[in-house]
């Protein structure tokens, strides 16, 4: 095994081939320790867009469809691709059969139908898709059938995401509250000690896929008796522990780590380059920020170079860019980027005078337990203070951040991060009801016609108009790209890096 697993998102088709050329050396048992940024806000992927949550829930949860090679979305829970009608407006979904849930009962279509209509009720991601459902129903107890009223490209997309999932359960446990977390993953849920861990367990009877592994999708192997999930908020811990050898792996590390986790015989860095892009989401609904001008006003205040020098300090972790997709994705596009990266002190003042800003407090919510996160709202808040702004920088736990974003009342700015999703209308600002709560009609005009089309030449162009509206109207403010850092027990054999880390197919050598 090399010293460094490095790997880009468009390069995971490799690691997909290497971690099946290494299945037959894999044998069944042993414990592995997974330290995460802090506690998950939720056990219930539906209920949350955070990283963490869909990280360990995907284990117990699944979905109809997820991503394979080259992010291409694949059937899972779903026997095949849908069937789509000419005209766009319908999906026939065939499911596998004998799928088990972890309480015995074998899924079926009612199950799949009432899952999803609870997801369409509830989750950011399923209130974004709703407007476009006219029904959802089982054509027979083995078919989904959904009824939209007009197309719907990335409705398979968010199908197969991991966060703010549409998750299959027995129709009788998908209440909007979930009391009991029975899902057909490979690991089931066993015991949660808040602040101490969250104990998986090897689902016995796991219905797995025929066919070979493929990333996310194909089949997939619960070779580990038990996944316990251990919430280490501060990032020292979590870097100490994976050198210590208390962990097999540790997410999100600061990258001044890299250096004393290479060149170890017990432990690797993991860098997964392009990773994605750290964010600043604006509260357009309530407070100072619901004037354009002022938004504006702070963009233009902000030097992201510094902001990203701060929280990286390494070239090789982090690329100045104002582009939503970098060069390489096919939605990238460079219209509006000349609002990027101004840090103009004087420009701002002047331009939040003249949009009337009234010394309001900016509160800027961020968390330690992402320690970028926090060392980007430090400068970000200085610069914003240079220009006159007053702001109130607020330092919480994960957890209490996620609550208190989805209240209007409570912030004008946060902090968070994304990876670059395979399909853009996966992105949560894009949602009128994700918090920043950015809806206008302009807005809704060109991701009607985005979301409207399966041209992808046609759907880039109007990409580029929507990025464009997004410097305009400034809901969100790309910080920039990023790589990220986790470091990994060699004797984790199996494991692939990637934007939510997955521990089926992966097996402890000794």
């Amino acid at each position: 095994m090399n010293a460094l697993v490095r790997l880009s998102l468009a390069g995971l088709l490799m690691a997909g081939t290497a971690a099946g050329a290494a299945a037959a050396d894999m044998k069944r048992g042993g414990s592995v320790n997974v330290a995460t940024i802090g506690e998950p806000p939720t056990l219930d992927p539906s209920a949350s867009t955070a990283d963490v949550v869909g990280m360990i829930a995907q284990h117990y949860f699944e979905t109809l469809y997820t991503f394979g090679r080259d992010w291409k979305v694949v059937p899972l829970l779903a026997a095949e691709a849908p069937r789509i009608s000419a005209d766009g407006k319908e999906y026939v979904i065939p499911l596998r059969s004998g799928v088990k849930f972890h309480d015995g009962s074998v899924m079926t279509a009612a199950d799949a139908v009432a899952s999803l209509q609870r997801w369409l009720q509830n989750a950011v991601r399923g209130k974004q898709a709703a407007p476009f459902v006219a029904e959802v129903a089982a054509s027979d107890p083995q078919t989904v059938r959904i009824a939209l009223k007009e197309p719907y490209a990335p409705l398979l997309g968010l199908l197969a995401l991991p966060t703010s999932a549409a998750v299959i359960m027995p129709a009788a446990k998908a209440t909007p509250q979930i009391t009991d977390i029975v899902g057909t993953g490979p690991y089931r849920f066993k015991e949660r000690q808040p602040d101490r861990y969250i104990l998986l367990t090897r689902f016995e009877d796991y219905t797995a896929r025929s066919g070979e592994p493929d990333f996310f999708g194909g089949r997939r192997t619960p070779y580990l008796d038990e996944v316990r999930f251990v919430p280490a908020p501060n990032a020292n811990t979590r870097v100490e522990g994976a050198l210590g050898g208390q962990y097999h792996y540790a997410d999100s590390l600061p990258v001044e780590a890299f250096p004393s986790l290479s060149g170890q015989a017990k432990v690797e860095p993991v860098v997964l380059e392009r990773f994605g892009w750290p964010v600043m989401y604006f509260n357009t609904k309530e407070g100072a920020l619901t004037n354009q001008g002022v938004r504006q006003a702070v963009l233009a205040s902000l030097n992201f170079s510094d902001m990203l020098e701060a929280a990286f300090g390494d070239r090789k972790f982090f690329e100045p860019d104002g582009a939503l997709y970098p060069k390489g994705f096919v939605w990238h596009a460079t219209a509006g980027t000349e609002a990027y990266d101004k840090g103009d002190a004087g420009k701002a003042k002047a331009m939040a005078k003249a949009a009337g800003y009234d010394g309001r407090p900016i509160r800027i919510l961020t968390s330690m337990q992402y320690e970028f996160h926090h060392k980007m709202a430090v400068v970000a808040a200085e610069y914003m203070k240079q220009a006159g702004f007053t702001v109130d920088l607020q330092v919480s736990d994960w957890a209490t951040l996620t609550q208190r974003r989805g209240e209007p009342g409570l912030w004008e700015i946060y902090f968070t991060h994304s990876p670059f999703l395979p399909e853009p209308a996966l992105n949560s600002f894009l949602s009128n009801s994700a918090p920043g709560w950015w809806a206008t009609p302009e807005k809704d005009r060109l991701v009607g016609a985005f979301n409207a089309t399966g041209d992808t030449a046609k759907r880039a162009e109007i990409w580029a108009e929507i990025q464009k509206l997004a410097y305009e109207q400034v809901p969100i403010a790309k910080v920039g790209n990023f790589s990220s850092l986790g470091a990994r027990s060699k004797n984790l054999t199996g494991f692939q890096p990637s934007p939510w880390p997955f521990f089926w197919d992966v097996a402890l050598q000794n």
